[in-house]
């Protein structure tokens, strides 16, 4: 059990140091680390050279669609918006609430770089927000902290619901009850972050003195609306209506804060307003109407869909390209319509598409060579193995530490996305093993994997924001710290939740 659990553990191994010692390009990293997969599934686990092969097919087809797919979509309505001005009239209208820097941080970091994660993704959220603390005064260094730090748990339902929807799709798990299961799960975290960003924000605990009842509800305004959403519609929307819910909630509360001076930018008037986020407004309209809540349409659009069988090998997968009801799409028509009204000619918006494909190439060959791997290590027995072992090692216990492995998908990968990817299977195969609920130990992957503030690769992306590029050190000693009383959070208490509610 040891010698196949040393051998599967291998292509693990070499991310970590390629990604985490060596500081490889993930893209290279990547590719390489599917090869060596590749050669140990053919060599050591003894799966036939064509099932090896079509497997690895099978994962590049999943990478591209719905995965690229969705985050080239995302990237093209945020792109958009930002060409036709929509984005600075966002911004501005978001500067007018208030001059108090908590309230500030609440705001731009927390609400609006939660939006920002859940329709773009991408490291968007990160590099917006800390350059716009950084023109309201915040120090270089402490805006990116705490846009590392705030761009945590809207990560789950980022990029229209992707990572979520990703950790379904290899598991086989239904995406509504997994995506109710990780708000419950997100929920603690999403109450204390706030209070990490204020405390942050002054350097001091008493910085919560004065705005602690708006920042309770500045978290529980993203809380409540996106266990509903979760509930009730699936992945795609919870980021959308909790952070949304949560800057309405703040600006409200915060008539009620006194600030010492006014802000100097001119308020936007209401159709300004609908004006810019009009690509928004329309894809959670399409999302609502292309869900399970309204059955006629969400019928007609899955009629139209694609079956592959692509893997070789026994117990294959069905790989359905949905062309109609994919996120990707409705996000693709929302931005056609809403950069016409905003203005934008239909051939400058197909130029910009042009440039957010060009843009992820290499994400796209580290997404393609990620998913690739995952997967080859699933149809080899790689996982497996891994599982067996870790359940034998651990025991009951071991839920307690699975979402670490999420932890480490995302500070090898940068991706909560391809944290599920790489992880996903293994925390089902072990729940299996261990006879626990597949849901709850699969959901503590997605909930593990919001600790992004850990990555070197988000830490870069910080950093090349405010061109402050060779201080991720001092930046990571910082994250570290606050990451982990977040990962400590999130195993105790969702290990004790698991427990009461007879889950693990």
């Amino acid at each position: 059990m040891w010698i196949r659990f040393a051998i599967a553990l291998l292509p693990i191994v070499w991310l970590i140091i390629s990604l985490g010692v060596m500081r490889m390009p993930a893209a290279r990293a990547c590719v390489i680390g599917l090869i060596l997969t590749m050669v140990l599934a053919v060599f050591s686990f003894k799966l036939p050279v064509l099932d090896t092969a079509s497997g690895a097919l099978e994962a590049i087809i999943m990478g591209i669609w719905p995965i690229m797919f969705v985050i080239v979509m995302a990237l093209f309505a945020y792109n958009v918006t930002t060409e036709s001005g929509g984005m600075e009239i966002i911004q501005n209208m978001l500067a007018t609430i208030s001059t108090d820097k908590r309230i500030i941080v609440l705001i731009i970091a927390w609400g609006f770089g939660g939006f920002l994660e859940s329709i773009a993704g991408f490291g968007t959220a990160v590099a917006i927000a800390a350059g716009i603390l950084i023109a309201f005064g915040l120090d270089p260094i402490r805006a990116s902290v705490i846009s590392l730090i705030a761009n945590t748990t809207a990560t789950a339902f980022g990029a229209i619901g992707l990572p979520v929807l990703t950790l379904a799709e290899v598991t086989g798990l239904h995406q509504e009850k997994l995506s109710f299961i990780v708000t419950l799960q997100l929920s603690i975290l999403v109450i204390l972050v706030p209070f990490i960003l204020v405390i942050l924000t002054k350097g001091s605990i008493k910085a919560i003195k004065g705005v602690g009842f708006i920042t309770l509800m500045s978290g529980l305004g993203i809380a409540i609306p996106q266990v509903i959403a979760a509930k009730f519609v699936g992945a795609e929307l919870p980021a959308i209506v909790g952070s949304l819910c949560s800057i309405a909630i703040t600006v409200l509360l915060t008539r009620w804060h006194d600030d010492e001076e006014e802000p100097d930018v001119l308020r936007p008037n209401a159709k300004e307003m609908l004006k810019a986020c009009s690509p928004f407004i329309l894809v959670f309209i399409f999302v609502i109407f292309a869900s399970s809540l309204v059955p006629a349409v969400n019928d007609v659009l899955n009629k139209v869909t694609t079956n592959l069988v692509v893997y070789t090998g026994k117990n294959p997968n069905t790989l359905s390209i949905s062309w109609l009801s994919s996120p990707g799409t409705l996000i693709f028509v929302a931005t056609l319509i809403g950069g016409a009204i905003q203005g934008v000619s239909l051939k400058k918006m197909m130029q910009i598409l042009g440039q957010s494909i060009k843009s992820v190439w290499k994400t796209t060959i580290t997404v393609c060579a990620i998913v690739g791997l995952a997967k080859v290590m699933v149809y080899a027995g790689m996982t497996n193995a891994l599982a067996v072992a870790l359940v034998g090692l651990l025991g009951p216990v071991y839920p307690l530490f699975a979402p670490l492995i999420g932890a480490l998908g995302t500070f090898l990968t940068g991706s909560a996305t391809s944290a599920n990817v790489l992880f996903g299977n293994l925390q089902y195969t072990a729940a299996t093993d261990l006879g626990v609920s597949k849901y709850w130990v699969v959901a503590t992957n997605m909930t593990g994997a919001t600790a992004g503030m850990l990555s070197p690769q988000n830490i870069a992306v910080a950093t090349g924001s405010i061109n402050r590029e060779g201080d991720e050190g001092e930046i990571l000693k910082e994250t570290v710290k606050w990451g982990g009383l977040y990962l400590v959070v999130c195993c105790v208490f969702l290990y004790i939740v698991g427990l009461v509610a007879g889950m693990i």
